[in-house]
């Protein structure tokens, strides 16, 4: 699983989702943006991280997120999760170069 550089910033987080309340994107393959590292924090049960070398690959990487633990998506990755129970909820943190514009305009926006 990725890392995120000591550089990167937290500029965005989603709200809690579970079942119920998940964008339906999440559960579709999707990316996260150029520079843009996604970080998945499971705070009830368990969800499975799939990855994909690219957008029509295989699997690459498979990884089953516990409470307490975190996933990291880097750069314009392709992946997708899967509840593995149904009181699963986890939320998004998204990171970013401290110096990027993505940071400067989410700063912006909330001043």
């Amino acid at each position: 699983m990725a890392a995120i550089p000591v550089d990167y910033v937290n500029y965005k987080s989603t709200a809690v989702f579970e079942k119920a309340t998940v964008p339906k994107m999440f559960l579709h393959l999707h990316n996260t943006k150029a520079g843009v590292y996604g970080q998945i924090h499971v705070l009830n049960g368990e969800l499975k991280f799939y990855g994909f070398a690219d957008r029509r690959g295989e699997i690459e990487q498979e990884l089953v997120i516990k409470v307490g633990d975190v996933g990291v998506s880097p750069p314009q990755y392709w992946h997708k999760v899967e509840f593995l129970t149904d009181d699963t909820c986890f939320r998004v943190d998204f990171w970013a170069h401290k110096d990027s514009d993505i940071v400067a305009e989410s700063q912006s926006e909330r001043d």
